[in-house]
């Protein structure tokens, strides 16, 4: 009788921490699963053309399963802050692989992405560490760091982030909770500089800024939610 009321408070708690949205991946009573459907997925990945190579690479279920490792993602303060959080992200993936058509950067492979300065992560003379995944990962101390965090060697096996949906998500969640979630709440023109500040903002690219702010917006609508302020860099 104890062991069974001991259950039955613990599943009280859980129902009114999520119902609270203080439990890990959910958002004020919704997981993140419920809100980012199938759905939803499928409105991203059905606008890629049906020759794209990450048409039948990149899943919902991939995402979901990456997830499991980074469950804080889409679990801010407020409802309306998970929702746009979950907005900004999509956007900057829908930007990075043009709606899930791209697994790997284009012309990547002639592109140098070995910072040799970097003594913790240094570069396999025999791999490349070109753009791959959601986010669009490069350079060595990034494909070391996030595989660090995933427990799978990156460095010397950069390419799994381009054969493994879940490895793949799970770098890019990696870069978001590591480089981005730390100024989601300074809006979204804030993410846009964590991920490509250097090249995008301060008139260095305003086309690729604002196709991210519209997938942004769009995200926000389909989502109800208000995108906030300072929506540029």
């Amino acid at each position: 009788m104890v062991a069974l009321s001991v259950k039955k408070n613990l599943l009280i708690l859980v129902l009114v921490g999520i119902l609270a949205g203080f439990v890990p991946g959910y958002v004020k009573g919704q997981s993140v699963a419920d809100i980012v459907t199938q759905d939803f997925f499928n409105g991203i990945i059905n606008q890629a053309d049906a020759s794209c190579a990450g048409k039948n690479f990149y899943t919902r279920a991939g995402f979901l399963d990456a997830l499991n490792s980074y469950n804080q993602f889409g679990n801010l303060g407020s409802a309306d802050d998970s929702k746009r959080e979950i907005a900004a992200f999509f956007a900057h993936v829908t930007h990075e692989t043009g709606h899930f058509c791209y697994i790997e950067e284009i012309n990547g492979a002639s592109q140098d992405y070995c910072d040799e300065s970097n003594t913790q992560y240094p570069c396999n003379p025999n791999k490349k560490y070109f753009g791959r995944g959601p986010l669009q990962l490069t350079w060595n101390y990034n494909y070391g760091a996030a595989g660090t965090s995933i427990g799978i060697d990156l460095l010397n096996s950069p390419e799994t982030v381009a054969t493994d949906v879940t490895v793949s998500f799970k770098t890019a969640l990696w870069f978001w909770m590591t480089n981005v979630r730390p100024v989601v709440s300074q809006g979204f023109g804030a993410t846009i500089r964590a991920i490509n500040g250097a090249i995008e903002c301060n008139g260095g690219n305003s086309g690729a800024v604002q196709a991210r702010v519209q997938y942004y917006t769009q995200y926000c609508n389909q989502l109800g939610v208000a995108p906030g302020d300072n929506l540029t860099c």
